[in-house]
């Protein structure tokens, strides 16, 4: 806006937004407000109203008040509300000058005054419209909703000291104005909020002899500038699901309903997320939107170098040039928009808030994030620093040598020097990470290369056309013979076939990469045809081609898992947004931590509450989704000879831990006959399970318990367990958790599902007619307490201790369980000549059974092998109590480790796990040596 507008808009020949930089000469260089000239405007302007805005920073209230004052000394709503602007204005310069206020106070406060602003200019509207109109009513006879959404910084309460508001004004529903008492001025919904839109912008964006309140832009409505300038909610809903393009969903990421006040505190704005949230945040890790920030970030750079040329000064831009406050917005966005669908917890509005949030998902470094959010800081401090000089919406450093050093000043520093330093090291430091992030890892050598030679890429592995590396076949001939075969399978796929231009490219150039790697032997052509096998039936889900294509690290890391063995393919079929957990920075130096998974999970579930996402059906795939991705993470681990198999299992079974307490008290909260807030309640767990020795897939053998003595107890633990199990196993779209075994509650299938803990107590340790079978004491030498009420877990462990210690006839406990081992033996019959490792003689079922006996037999009088520490150990006890000959517990509880490992390797390699008698023969006689010892005859 020129001088010459705001003269000819105001009749006034000074004015408030302008000045030419020569009128400060001679002004002292102190960092203060004096130096800005808006500040010296304002105050000879309004030197009689400063004093209506009470001291501090101001707040919704005290600006309120200061517009009650406004009126009563007569000025209409327009003049107040300008007004009430440049006093506010006045007043933050000298608190971010000269008082060093936080930047979230300075934003917070001009972000309030749009808002106040804002809803004074539609109650104001809305009264002309109503006496014209009559209400504004939907067909179903309800009063109509109109929301301003605010966009932007402005929906993230983020507004600079200068800043234009980008709006789009949204209503619930078509109608029709109720009319005028004599039945006149009836309008549609739609014409009656486009002239409240009209009203709203005279109020709030025409410039008069005070100014104006905020410059509005509406651009970002739907279509654009050809758009109407309000549209109905059905009217967005069908636009985001037909035309919505990706930039768009950045812009949708920052948007809350600002204004009126009344629709919001009533809740009737809550209908708009749900058309906008499946919009912006996707149900599956989203790596496309990277070819479109880039896009965006590069018309944002053309657009400055174009602005720029011929002034180089315009190239100073601290928000628009490389490493300004753009580009710090642009790297949280994309990954809160990226993996913000599955990561509830990532999405929100405030740039520093989302950074935190964005480092405490493993995204970011927590360094790195710091770092950004200082930078970030400093560069908004500077922002407004220019804005303050004369109130115009601009981020170029002025050129002015007095203007720079009051800002240098102002900003702490001793002069110009130290400052532009200062801001060219904040500004590299974020064009850097700003360059790693869209620059993906370091490129594949000649990835980028056509076979000719020739380069259409940009230097990053990424195309800048829409033009493929090279024709399909080309890519096939860089491979071997049999995977050329397969992939030429392709040529008439379906899927192929239907792949959009910009898919069909990232396919090649992602083959072509394979390509190169399998040449240089960093991946084998198992792994090739196994990638194969696996993007086949993802072809159409574009997503996960753009993932490996943006991040070659995960790329290669697959690549390598895939040709380790067979079960993580089929497992990455199952479930295959879990290779972006490749991407994690300390994938393979970590463990699973499971305070850490429970926290993150809580926190998770809280993001979708704030939604009202949290229904029953998004937490049971957010179970599952963390689930799958902790399994995935424990088995890259493994493959990659990271953890042991005892340590795999020990991952394993922490993590069902964890599912089993989180789904417990989730699905306690969902119960609709709960009786009270916590489940007097708990879970026993037996087998694999109880022995932390659960392998991938096992199931979950357990027992439910409750110690509650509501009369309705029983019945209503029956229904919780019900419920609880289908949380555990019903199939969804993620899948599901586990399969749950309850056999080995009292009675077994014939008892309830759920027991009192007396009555559990009492079969346990043979108290009345209906008791436990030596076999159920068999299991409950590897039982523990999962989770459940204060108090049971020390229950248990007293039914437990009174059980394994309890006295026994030795020679008839080893007859019962002999005879158990030989029923489990013809049920599970072994093929002659092949040594089972498991089943056979000399296998782990007969290593657990001797070691179950020793431990019911004699752990009354040897209290070392009452604890629940794994067979491994608990052999080397029995041998060192002398129990066990010398050596014979030793030699066992090695044997049964290298048991432990063939099988785990052969089931990770889908390969039987009966094998040729030799191959095993050390450990086959040490098992036979320890049954020997334990029961006198092989």
């Amino acid at each position: 806006m020129t001088r010459a507008d705001v003269e000819g808009s105001s009749g006034h020949s000074e004015s408030l937004l302008t000045a030419s930089p020569a009128e400060h000469t001679g002004l002292p260089m102190e960092g203060g407000a004096l130096h800005s000239r808006l500040v010296q405007r304002l105050r000879r302007r309004y030197e009689d109203e400063l004093a209506l805005l009470p001291p501090g920073a101001p707040v919704r209230e005290t600006m309120l008040a200061c517009l009650a004052a406004l009126f009563e000394r007569g000025h209409d709503t327009s003049s107040a509300l300008r007004i009430l602007r440049q006093l506010v204005m006045e007043r933050l310069v000298g608190l971010d000058c000269e008082q060093a206020a936080p930047l979230e106070t300075i934003t917070r406060t001009v972000t309030e005054l749009a808002e106040v602003a804002l809803d004074v200019a539609c109650r104001h509207a809305y009264a002309q419209l109503d006496e014209r109109h009559g209400a504004p009513m939907t067909e179903s006879g309800q009063h109509a909703q109109m929301w301003v959404i605010g966009m932007g910084k402005f929906g993230a309460r983020e507004l600079n000291v200068s800043s234009d508001i980008d709006l789009i004004y949204i209503y619930d529903e078509d109608g029709e104005t109720a009319g005028t008492p004599e039945g006149r001025g009836r309008v549609s919904v739609h014409e009656y909020f486009t002239r409240a839109v009209k009203l709203i912008y005279g109020l709030i964006g025409e410039t008069t002899e005070h100014g104006f309140v905020f410059r509005v832009d509406l651009a970002l409505r739907p279509n654009g500038n050809s758009g109407p300038t309000v549209c109905s909610l059905d009217a967005l809903e069908e636009y985001m699901l037909v035309q919505g393009r990706e930039w768009e969903r950045f812009a949708w990421l920052k948007s809350r309903v600002v204004a009126p006040v009344a629709p919001i505190k009533s809740g009737s704005a809550q209908a708009l997320r749900g058309v906008v949230l499946p919009f912006v945040f996707r149900k599956y890790l989203d790596y496309s939107v990277f070819d479109s920030l880039r896009g965006l970030h590069q018309q944002i750079r053309d657009h400055a170098a174009k602005r720029s040329a011929g002034r180089p000064e315009r190239a100073n831009d601290v928000k628009l040039s490389r490493g300004g406050i753009r580009e710090i917005e642009f790297t949280v966005q994309l990954l809160q928009v990226v993996r913000g669908g599955q990561f509830p917890e990532l999405r929100t509005r405030p740039t520093l808030e989302a950074l935190q949030r964005v480092a405490r998902a493993g995204l970011m470094p927590q360094e790195t994030a710091d770092e950004l959010a200082k930078a970030y800081i400093f560069l908004r401090r500077v922002e407004h620093r220019i804005q303050y000089l004369d109130d115009q919406q601009t981020h170029v450093l002025p050129t002015d040598d007095a203007d720079l050093e009051w800002i240098s000043r102002s900003m702490g520093y001793a002069g110009c020097c130290a400052f532009l330093s200062e801001l060219d090291t904040y500004r590299e430091f974020v064009a850097q990470e700003f360059d790693r992030l869209l620059g993906a890892d370091a490129p594949c050598k000649n990835c980028q290369k056509s076979s000719n030679g020739n380069s259409n890429g940009n230097g990053n592995g990424h195309s800048n056309g829409s033009t493929t590396v090279a024709d399909f076949d080309a890519v096939l001939a860089l491979f071997p013979e049999n995977v050329r075969e397969r992939l030429a399978q392709w040529h008439e796929h379906p899927r192929m076939l239907a792949l959009r231009e910009q898919a069909r490219n990232r396919l090649q150039r992602l083959l072509q990469r394979t390509a190169e790697w399998l040449r240089e032997g960093r991946v084998s052509s198992d792994a090739v045809l196994r990638l194969a096998d696996w993007v086949e039936p993802l072809l159409r889900r574009e997503s996960y081609l753009a993932l490996l294509l943006e991040r070659p690290a995960v790329h290669e890391r697959l690549l390598r898992m895939l040709g380790t063995a067979r079960w993580p393919a089929r497992y990455l079929l199952q479930h295959p947004g879990v290779i972006d957990e490749l991407a994690g920075p300390a994938l393979l130096s970590t463990r699973f931590d499971a305070a850490v998974f429970e926290r993150e999970l809580q926190e998770r579930r809280a993001a979708l509450a704030r939604t009202n996402e949290d229904d029953e059906e998004n937490l049971l795939n957010l179970l599952r989704r963390a689930h799958h991705a902790e399994v995935f993470r424990t088995l890259v681990r493994d493959v990659e000879n990271q953890i042991s198999v005892e340590q795999v299992a020990d991952d394993l079974s922490a993590l069902a831990d964890a599912l089993l307490r989180l789904t417990t008290e989730w699905c306690w909260s969902h119960l609709k006959r709960r009786h009270r807030e916590a489940p007097q309640f708990g879970i026993i767990g037996y087998g694999k399970l109880g022995g932390k020795e659960l392998g991938y897939g096992s199931d979950l053998d357990i027992v439910f318990v409750f110690d509650d003595e509501d009369e309705s107890a029983a019945e209503i633990y029956s229904a919780f367990v019900r419920k609880l199990i289908n949380w555990l196993t019903v199939k969804t779209g993620e899948g599901d958790l586990f399969e749950i075994d309850t056999a080995l509650r009292p009675n077994g299938n014939s008892g309830l599902l759920t027991t009192s803990f007396e009555a559990y107590a009492d079969y346990q340790e043979q108290r009345g007619s209906n008791t436990a079978w030596t076999w159920e004491h068999q299991a409950m030498t590897r039982a523990r307490f999962i989770c459940g009420a204060d108090g049971m877990a020390e229950r248990f462990d007293a039914v437990r201790h009174a059980v394994i210690t309890a006295p026994r006839d030795i020679q008839a406990l080893k007859g019962e369980i002999i005879t158990m081992r030989e029923r489990m033996r013809q049920a599970r019959p072994v093929k002659t000549g092949l040594f089972d490792v498991k089943h056979s003689v000399g296998g782990m079922v007969d290593a657990e059974f001797a070691l179950q006996c020793l431990v019911l037999a004699h752990s009354a009088a040897h209290p070392e092998l009452e604890p629940n520490l794994g067979n491994i150990a608990l052999f080397r006890r029995a041998e060192k109590v002398g129990l066990l000959p010398t050596g014979v517990g030793g030699a066992a509880a090695d044997a049964y480790r290298q048991l432990r490992r063939v099988q785990h390797r052969a089931r990770l390699n889908e390969e039987p796990t009966q094998v040729e008698p030799e191959t095993l023969a050390t450990e086959r006689a040490a098992i036979e040596a320890l049954w020997n010892a334990v029961f006198g005859s092989s």
